[in-house]
């Protein structure tokens, strides 16, 4: 059995860069079995740090591309000197997949918690961005994440208030999401305070929603939540939105005047936007 833990050790981890390493084989090769590699796959791999998962994943795959922004765990990755693996030093921030590679891939990420959401909106491209590049060279998503924003990521209106959110409608818009396991704090090195989990966002071909203007539901949304203790309608209408006209559309969607933007499912929220927009 490998020990994860010991290799772990030896290596000075940075509390900047939000440095946790996987250590627990169990998981690992849950990740492995997830991601369901086949011999013809490319894996982009996310946040390799020392390569505990990268060394399983270059098994089964055709081809590992493995970004990570540690100069020092770079080095320790090329240690591995496997002939199907390419390492990226740099930002997956600032990384274009289709500057990567031509095929499509399969992502494993075991990302800084801190940058999960601007991870998730840069590989899946915003609401309104129809012709995201990363997105369109994905086939899926296996993310190692917060327990708390795996539970946002799957959250729908009927899940608690504090999960549903913008984070939610983003995610499911262009993705089938999951959550695969929980994974306790000491399956890490360091551990972190907060317990995680793996989740699953399968891409989807076409948009959740069909309608004629995503910019406006993009607005629609980021004004429905923009203040969680306020009603929809007055979210609405701080944010330039006819008050007058917004109650009439809630009405005639059968919605209490006072529910709050939580409370609808994202189908609803479509529905409001293209109903704002017509005269």
């Amino acid at each position: 059995m490998v020990d994860y833990f010991e290799r772990a050790k030896y290596f000075r981890t940075k509390k900047r860069l939000g440095q946790n390493f996987l250590i627990n084989p169990d998981v690992i090769s849950d990740i492995i079995e997830f991601a369901d590699i086949q011999p013809d796959d490319v894996v982009l791999e996310i946040g390799p740090g020392v390569g505990f998962v990268t060394e399983q994943l270059v098994k089964y795959a055709k081809k590992v591309i493995a970004v990570e922004l540690d100069e020092e765990a770079v080095k320790e990755l090329n240690k591995l000197e496997c002939d199907n693996l390419e390492i990226i030093h740099n930002d997956i921030l600032k990384t274009q997949i289709a500057d990567l590679t031509e095929e499509k891939v399969k992502v494993v990420a075991n990302i800084p918690y801190y940058i999960t959401s601007p991870i998730i909106a840069h590989l899946l491209g915003e609401i309104d961005d129809l012709n995201n590049s990363n997105r369109n060279r994905i086939k899926d998503i296996i993310l190692m994440v917060q327990e708390e924003v795996a539970r946002r990521i799957v959250a729908t209106e009927k899940s608690p208030a504090k999960q549903y959110g913008l984070l939610s409608i983003l995610s499911q818009f262009w993705a089938e999401c999951s959550i695969l396991r929980l994974v306790g704090r000491k399956s890490f090195y360091p551990a972190p305070k907060v317990n995680s989990a793996l989740v699953s966002l399968k891409v989807r071909p076409e948009p959740l929603l069909k309608l004629t203007n995503y910019k406006h539901f993009r607005k629609t949304i980021k004004a429905a939540f923009s203040q969680r203790r306020k009603t929809l309608k007055n979210c609405l209408t701080g944010a330039g939105f006819d008050k007058n006209k917004v109650s009439q559309i809630l009405a005639e969607m059968k919605l209490d005047e006072n529910i709050r933007g939580e409370k609808l499912s994202i189908e609803q929220l479509g529905e409001l936007s293209e109903r704002i927009l017509q005269d």
